[in-house]
């Protein structure tokens, strides 16, 4: 008897389960690859940003930045950061980040300034809570990092 050519059904089937149990292992991969580069962008995002606080500060401190009395030195809003303020010194405008980054984690439809959590300087460590200036910023992602910490504990 003479053999038909092509591929029977229990070869197709074989090499259809193989190929989903490739695809299978293949999508946690590729999930955590996706995970591990937000997280890169949330690092370099909170490292700009808590970098051009402490620079603003800096400025106040130097007198190149008018503050109220009894203000805490630090900017009002993440705004001032990117739109510059008068320099005192020089009547030049200062300007500390080129654009406020988003926090890769937050929705695509909300303002970079709005996606991330603003710890004022009078709040405690432990419950960060908004108010007259920010201090220090945080993601608003409730999901827990590679390495097992909150991303908004970072």
């Amino acid at each position: 008897m003479r053999r038909a050519n092509g591929f029977s059904l229990i070869e197709l089937l074989v090499v259809l389960a193989i190929l989903g149990l490739l695809s299978g292992l293949a999508m946690p991969l590729a999930e955590m690859t996706v995970q591990r580069d937000h997280e890169r962008e949330l690092k370099r995002a909170l490292w700009e940003i808590r970098d051009a606080i402490d620079a603003y500060k800096r400025a106040v401190d130097a007198g190149r930045i008018v503050q109220p009395v009894g203000a805490s030195g630090y900017p009002p809003d993440l705004q001032v950061l990117a739109a510059g303020v008068a320099d005192a010194k020089t009547g030049a405008r200062l300007f500390f980040l080129r654009r406020i980054p988003r926090d890769p984690f937050a929705p695509d439809d909300i303002a970079a300034d709005k996606t991330w959590r603003l710890r004022a300087y009078d709040s405690p460590a432990e419950r960060p809570r908004p108010g007259a200036d920010v201090y220090d910023v945080s993601s608003t992602s409730d999901r827990t990092g590679l390495n097992g910490i909150p991303l908004k504990d970072w």
